[in-house]
């Protein structure tokens, strides 16, 4: 069974910096798709940052040049620079194995202020 667990959210001021991490049972090369999520307060849940197996990454614009996701053997990680207010939110992980299976992690929250 995989559960990922998200580690690395915290608070920051605006401009500043994080790096979140994803760990799950398994290899991370064993993914299909392996993406990042958040949901800030009373808003739906948002698509941030994907990675396929091959290695291709993509992004929506709201991040596009901010955000980087990567990935070693044992970790999935959300690079997120030149961070915003509106980036708080809490940031969830989303592993694919296979086209119509997935598995969330519980979370971790991010917080821009200053």
């Amino acid at each position: 069974q995989v559960q990922p667990v998200e580690s690395g959210g915290g608070s920051v001021q605006p401009g500043g910096s994080l790096r979140l991490s994803c760990a799950a049972s398994g290899t991370m090369s064993t993914f299909y798709i392996m993406n990042w999520y958040r949901q800030a307060p009373g808003k739906q849940r948002e698509w941030v940052a994907g990675l396929m197996r091959g290695g291709s990454t993509s992004y929506p614009e709201s991040v596009k040049g901010r955000f980087a996701i990567s990935r070693d053997n044992a970790n999935l990680y959300l690079q997120m620079n030149n961070l915003k207010p509106g980036d708080t939110a809490v940031y969830y992980c989303n592993l694919a194995p296979r086209l119509g299976v997935s598995y969330w992690g519980q979370g971790t929250q991010v917080t821009v202020s200053s």
